[in-house]
């Protein structure tokens, strides 16, 4: 009668499943059981529920179904945090003869895309749930589900099952590695992950890109801006300069703040400050409560590096609020390089100006992070360091698992404390940030940037390649460049 009774109080609604989801409960969460129908037989199984923390990673819940009738079972891991501000999209190029490269433990989210270009294959979100598997047991499965009718198509549609069964040897043949093949995961949510065995150093076989969501990914994670009302002008939204008089705080207290590397000063200072001429207002969609709110923007000159345009947002309905910095002007002609020594506390303080595009290398940990990888940022050396070792932990999302080897931890703790060294300047290190647009900058710390001898700069040719990614290659300017023309020769 007892162990009924331990039963029954272990069986939870979804509702309290829920509940838990939304709680924060880092470690330690307990395990919820609920009754559930089996799709196979109709009768009631059971399901399990787990709310846990992949170290380093994401909160994940996992849950696990069981029918005692037919012996039906599955699993499925789901993201009970947020959405990432960006999409992920990983490249894992495998060579012939490598298996190790099967054993790489990979994180599907319910969202992510898996593709095998030289197949022309492709596993869509709805085909594959979220699941926590490896290489190899994500291509054993999509065989496996592929041939389970096999037998059945061969009666009906022969020559189907027969441009199936030549399709299986071929993934097959992946699968044991015996051609060489590229394995690409794509997630607009951000929440897919491919292991880096090597991390914290570079994988020459994987390439992790981020990217902006398109408006049709927005809407398919369930993000679809709110249409405007019924009689309701857009144009007013951008309403009229606050009560506070012309110059109160000014353009120099948004200078200073973006100086000074603070985004919420950059936000404070733009949103009191009402010159007109000076800053302009549009409207725009908060980004996490999808309400119409206010975008205020400015252009402003950054000595010794470029014209930039400063935009700041903030919503009366949720409060949130973001500041970002883009450059302006012309795309320059070539990429640059900056190399700049960092041999005191004073070299800490320097303001860093960090693109989208731009990478950052730190030779002396062998460090190598491609563009993108951090985003776009307005901050100090120091401050980019430490983005750089929480970017490092929040990526590699193994890196303290229980599956991990000993040596392999020591190797990663050991690298984390001489990536916080760099900050004790127990010895000089070098920060280069590699740029092919050359939106990136580095303070002076002299009156002229000539006189300081730690800083270079370098710039370079762009190849084509590069050209390529950036979708240069494809631009057309020679219409524009006519009516340009036509109109200067009026004046």
């Amino acid at each position: 009668m007892e162990k009924m009774d331990n039963e029954k109080d272990q069986e939870m609604d979804v509702r309290s499943v829920v509940e838990a989801v939304s709680a924060d409960h880092s470690f330690g969460a307990p395990l919820y059981v609920v009754e559930s129908m089996c799709m196979r037989c109709g009768e009631n199984g059971t399901t399990r529920f787990l709310l846990t923390l992949i170290p380093h990673f994401r909160k994940v819940l996992l849950s696990a179904f069981e029918c005692p009738h037919c012996g039906e079972r599955n699993n499925e891991v789901q993201f009970a945090g947020e959405i990432q501000p960006r999409g992920c999209s990983y490249h894992l190029e495998v060579s012939p003869g490598d298996v190790k490269i099967f054993d790489r433990q990979v994180v599907k989210s319910e969202s992510a895309t898996i593709k095998i270009p030289e197949l022309d294959f492709e596993i869509p979100p709805e085909a594959q749930r979220g699941s926590l598997s490896t290489v190899e047991g994500i291509l054993a499965r999509a065989a496996d589900e592929l041939s389970a009718l096999q037998e059945e198509r061969r009666k009906v549609d022969p020559k189907t099952a027969e441009a199936i069964d030549e399709f299986l040897s071929k993934l097959r043949a992946c699968a044991k590695a015996e051609t060489s093949f590229t394995f690409i995961l794509d997630d607009p949510a951000g929440n897919s992950f491919i292991e880096n065995p090597y991390a914290p150093s570079p994988d020459p076989s994987l390439t992790i890109k981020f990217y902006e969501r398109t408006p049709e990914q927005q809407a398919t994670l369930g993000y679809v801006a709110n249409q405007p009302q019924p009689g309701h002008s857009e144009s007013g939204l951008l309403g009229t300069p606050s009560a506070l008089p012309h110059g109160t705080v000014g353009a120099t207290a948004g200078h200073r703040a973006i100086a000074q590397s603070n985004s919420t000063d950059i936000s404070d200072n733009l949103f009191r400050y009402s010159a007109p001429e000076e800053v302009m207002t549009f409207p725009s969609t908060c980004g996490a409560c999808m309400k119409p709110c206010e975008t205020r923007m400015f252009v402003t000159k950054i000595p010794y590096f470029q014209e930039v345009i400063v935009m700041a947002s903030t919503c009366d309905d949720c409060g949130y609020r973001n500041s970002e910095l883009k450059p302006g002007g012309a795309i320059p002609k070539k990429g640059k390089k900056i190399t700049l020594s960092v041999k005191n506390i004073t070299d800490l303080s320097r303001d860093v100006i960090k693109s989208d595009t731009a990478g950052v290398k730190i030779p002396e940990l062998d460090l190598e992070l491609a563009g993108g990888t951090l985003g776009g940022m307005v901050t100090t050396v120091e401050g980019l360091v430490t983005q750089i070792r929480e970017s490092l932990a929040r990526v590699h999302g193994f890196t303290f698992g229980d599956s991990l080897e000993e040596s392999k931890k020591n190797k990663w703790r050991e690298f984390g404390s001489r990536l916080t060294k760099l900050l004790s300047l127990e010895q000089p290190w070098t920060l280069i940030l590699d740029d092919e647009l050359a939106n990136s900058f580095i303070s002076p710390v002299t009156d002229d940037i000539k006189d300081d001898h730690q800083l270079t700069h370098e710039e370079y040719e762009r190849s084509w390649e590069q050209n390529e990614e950036l979708g240069l290659n494809d631009i057309d300017t020679s219409s524009a460049d006519a009516a340009y023309e036509s109109t200067e020769k009026i004046k």
